[in-house]
């Protein structure tokens, strides 16, 4: 077998990109594809545990930015035409996910042994219609399940006895907005661990302004789109365990040794500990969709483990704002709303337009001039002659 495409990513990215949504975000969207299309077929083998090339991905941006359902759909409506791929529902509670799981249960063949998997992808185009943060029983089973453990899990249903799903694989994505996290997201979350195995694809800016996509998408992509599938067809064939290459062994090794040694405010951070911990993990399980994106072969390369770490790498500036909505409370989210009001006009605000902008949570002029005031002491914005601006004051 081969290839149409030498990446089948880069290729993605290609038919996707006549969108609004920036090119990074539609790359996050293919990576779950391929990652949907693999499933628990392949691995890397660590002795003492199994890394599969599932991902929690969550596209992030403001109501109307860059139309991040559509963007996911793209991806995954590519997937949704390969044989054999099984989607979950798309609300989730235990009775459904327990349901589908158990309707999922298949068997494939490594070297001649027959393996079992019970494999889903979930799309939801409102991470809130996913989960419910609150349900800390569920939020541990995505925990667990983002593993890839051996260890069957259980669940007692009502009226339907107790389940058991073998081998469970659940590659997930799912779209949000930064106010949603900021209002839903429990502290428990991040120290449980579950935010510490997703990651968070951001966008606060379109990429391009495309107000009817079908007239600047080019002849010829509905057979792109028909190539891509096949690609995906094929790349859903790969079974067994990838193998790192010397090379690519002594990549990660001095990685590790240079991860480990980071004293940097990422690193030390509370927060991020979770992340930081598993983005070893985080990188090899995108090296072994990017491997699959280019070969047939299970052969993981140093250039595969470097353009992981640097995919997942260039995301963490953008984790840290999200992460430091989590927590706020609803005065702090609005006040930081304000501020990127004003930091994503191009020119300056009055004070009554501000005001007005913002009267509905701060009808007090006195709360609102408390939230302004700390907003140009901090540096954030800047306030001149009665109009605000992005930046520090002058004299600063």
């Amino acid at each position: 077998m081969s290839r149409n495409f030498s990446d089948w990513l880069f290729s993605y990215c290609d038919y996707a990109s006549f969108t609004e949504a920036p090119r990074f975000m539609h790359f996050w969207s293919g990576v779950s594809a391929i990652a949907g299309a693999l499933r628990r077929h392949v691995w890397i083998d660590q002795t003492y545990f199994k890394w599969f090339p599932n991902h929690y991905i969550l596209l992030v941006a403001p109501p109307g930015i860059v139309s991040k359902s559509t963007t996911a759909s793209i991806a995954t409506n590519l997937l949704r035409r390969v044989p054999g791929i099984k989607f979950g529902p798309d609300i989730v509670t235990w009775p459904a996910l327990v349901k589908d799981f158990a309707e999922s249960i298949e068997g494939f063949k490594v070297d001649g042994a027959t393996l079992i998997q019970c494999a889903l992808t979930l799309e939801a185009s409102e991470l809130g219609n996913l989960l419910d943060p609150e349900d800390r029983g569920f939020i541990d089973l995505l925990v667990h399940l983002w593993d890839g453990s051996d260890k069957p899990f259980r669940k007692l249903t009502k009226g339907a006895g107790n389940d058991t799903v073998q081998n469970p694989y659940i590659n997930l994505i799912a779209c949000t907005t930064p106010a949603w996290i900021a209002g839903n997201f429990p502290e428990y979350i991040i120290g449980g661990g579950f935010t510490s195995r997703c990651l968070f694809v951001y966008a606060d800016t379109k990429d391009k302004l495309v107000a009817y996509p079908s007239t600047v998408a080019p002849e010829g992509v509905s057979e792109l789109r028909s190539k891509l599938v096949e690609d995906l067809v094929e790349i859903s064939t790969i079974t067994g365990p990838y193998t790192i290459t010397p090379e690519a062994m002594d990549w990660g090794t001095d990685w590790y040794t240079r991860h480990n040694a980071r004293t940097d405010k990422l690193k030390t951070d509370d927060r991020f500990g979770g992340y930081m911990a598993r983005k070893q993990t985080h990188i090899h399980k995108l090296a072994m969709v990017i491997a699959a994106a280019k070969r047939n072969s299970l052969v993981i390369t140093a250039e595969d483990l470097a353009e992981a770490n640097n995919m997942v790498t260039d995301l963490e500036p953008d984790m840290a704002k999200v992460f430091a909505k989590i927590g706020l409370t609803n005065e702090g989210v609005q006040a930081e709303r304000f501020i990127q009001f004003i930091e994503a006009s191009d020119i300056p605000i009055s004070y009554q337009e501000a005001y007005t902008y913002i009267y509905s949570y701060f009808p007090k002029m006195c709360d609102f001039n408390e939230i302004a005031m700390g907003a140009v002491k901090s540096g954030r914005i800047r306030i001149d002659k009665g109009f605000f601006s992005r930046g520090a004051p002058k004299d600063a």
